[in-house]
């Protein structure tokens, strides 16, 4: 490439190397100059320009810049290439997630040429469709193609940059407390969590309070794994300091381990990253209750990207770790202006309740109350109300009868709306009747959820909301192999034809009436079919149901 002064005579073909304003009119830099610009330059009384001709075998800087940046993207990158100008070729992320760099790779391409720059955002930055994620700049106004290729010669395997998706979870948080601890601290904690978790796209699904014991959180762990949810924050009333703490022990006696305790990161320096089966359990450092930036972020957004740290990569977090950045949000530790009923991590789409019938005599099971038998440990009708509260669900409604002070003292502190049904022994349809009475007047359709099958989770339930279409209500009804399953969710149309049902029967012979208006899900579980009638049925289920959430988890993750 040439660069210099040219003679406006010769100068045509030529780059403008700066803008030029001469008598109202503008030319810009990098402007290619042609036989009517060079005359009005003349005329003007300019006889000469800077700017740089081309060589054969040169591309232009903006021809250069897209060849490079096309190097860094591609196919299944989750990144967008947008056209180039004035020697600039951006990528853009095509969705939320969490940017994955080679940095080797970029560092390698950075050094074919000086005139030849790449710029990226960090390491596992979170990025947003469309946010620019790396920069290619051509220095000069021309680059042999030979430097396009030795950029192309110095890679090799997958391109060197990607967007890992942020996928949306249910996450739960357990909350342990001791004697004297505000109310204040709580609020604070539940809002900076939630605050976190929607901001990468998840659901703050389930809130648990426990005392600080071990046999406490461990049974709170146990119950949101049941529940359904696949990532697991807890946040003790005291941080943890050693594997042999309350909080880490817990996580061992529910059957887990502890991948890792510690982190090089300030703040951040005591979180602890865990493991019961499947599902990721992360104990908060002290600063988690913040919504200031600190180490569980970068834990976090790795979790939620499908990107779960490993050890070694915990442990090389140090450069950069310490963080010294503004608060994104004014916290100080008590959330007042958080609304007090606000279900965690609710939806704003369709208004569906849950609706949990827990009332049953259970004659078959003998002298013991089913719904109080415990399945891993969690009664029923509890692992019933909490898949619920997991769930979309709007709001959750259970309808209690026999031994409804036992089964509403269990239920008293799961934040279900609680209801009586004194005539229970009439059959199931008097507490259709009280239940559906109960919900809130502004609820499109009601999700009726057995309280006695203890392998539905929240997973399955928000299939089913997923499925509901306000504009084009129909019943839904879960299936496999053809055949159908429960939970039903009805919309409200059908409320009333449910409430002059009678019998124990519940609602099937309205399913038959309408069996033109059912819109069916297939789901590849046998949970819509398992129920706990008899003390054998107990047995099985004790058995199998931590397997088959495990099952249902990867499922739903694609695993």
């Amino acid at each position: 490439m040439e660069f210099g002064e040219f003679p406006c005579e010769a100068a045509e073909g030529v780059v403008l190397a700066h803008t030029l304003k001469v008598g109202g009119r503008t030319l810009k830099k990098g402007h290619v100059l042609g036989a009517g610009d060079l005359a009005w330059l003349r005329q003007a009384g300019i006889a000469a320009v800077a700017g740089a001709r081309l060589e054969a075998g040169e591309l232009a800087e903006d021809a250069a810049a897209g060849a490079v940046a096309a190097l860094l993207g591609g196919a299944d990158t989750q990144t967008e290439l947008r056209p180039p100008y004035t020697g600039r070729c951006n990528l853009h992320a095509a969705v939320h997630g969490v940017l994955q760099v080679d940095v080797e790779a970029i560092d390698r391409l950075n050094l074919v040429d000086e005139a030849v720059t790449i710029a990226t955002l960090p390491q596992h930055a979170v990025v947003r469709p469309g946010q620019v994620v790396a920069s290619v700049k051509i220095i000069p106004f021309g680059l042999p193609a030979s430097r396009v290729e030795a950029c192309r010669a110095r890679l090799t395997g997958r391109p060197p940059l990607r967007v890992a998706p942020l996928a949306a979870h249910r996450v739960a948080l357990i909350l342990s407390e001791l004697p004297e601890m505000q109310e204040s601290i709580f609020r604070g904690t539940i809002a900076a969590t939630r605050h976190r978790v929607e901001a990468l796209g998840s659901r703050l699904a389930l809130v648990l309070r426990c005392c600080h014991d071990r046999h406490a959180i461990e049974a709170m762990l146990r119950q949101a794994l049941a529940a359904g949810c696949d990532l697991v924050l807890v946040c003790g009333a005291t941080v943890a300091k050693d594997r042999q703490d309350i909080a880490p022990a817990a996580i061992a006696a529910a059957g887990g381990a502890i991948e890792h305790f510690g982190m090089p990161v300030e703040p951040g320096n005591m979180l602890v990253l865990g493991r019961v089966g499947d599902v990721p359990v992360v104990i908060l450092p002290g600063c988690g209750r913040s919504r200031r930036s600190n180490g569980l972020d970068r834990v976090l957004q790795r979790l939620l990207a499908g990107l779960a740290p490993t050890r070694e990569d915990i442990m090389r977090m140090g450069v950069g770790g310490l963080i010294r950045s503004p608060l994104e949000a004014q916290d100080d530790g008590d959330a007042r202006d958080e609304p007090a009923a606000r279900p965690p991590g609710k939806s704003s789409g369709p208004r569906v309740a849950a609706l949990v019938l827990a009332a049953g005599r259970s004659s078959r099971m003998g002298a013991d109350n089913k719904l109080l038998a415990e399945v891993d440990r969690i009664p029923m009708a509890l692992r019933a109300v909490n898949a619920a509260r997991a769930s979309r669900a709007a709001c959750v409604v259970a309808v209690v009868g026999h031994q409804a002070a036992a089964v509403g003292a269990l239920l008293s502190g799961s934040g279900a709306t609680i209801v009586h049904n004194p005539d229970y022994a009439q059959g199931m349809s008097t507490s259709l009747r009280r239940g559906l009475a109960a919900l809130p007047e502004d609820v499109e359709a009601a999700l009726v959820v057995l309280g006695d099958m203890p392998r539905i989770s929240a997973g399955h339930l928000d299939r089913l909301i997923a499925a509901f279409d306000p504009a084009d209500p129909a019943i839904v009804v879960p299936e496999r192999d053809g055949r159908r399953g429960n939970p039903v969710l009805w919309p409200r149309e059908f409320f009333a034809a449910m409430e002059a049902v009678s019998g124990d029967q519940g609602a099937r012979g309205l399913l038959e009436q309408h069996a033109g208006r059912i819109r069916r899900v297939t789901l590849d579980d046998d949970a819509i079919f398992l129920d706990v009638d008899r003390p054998e049925d107990l047995r099985q289920a004790n058995s199998e149901a931590i397997e088959a959430q495990r099952e249902w988890a990867r499922a739903e993750s694609g695993q």
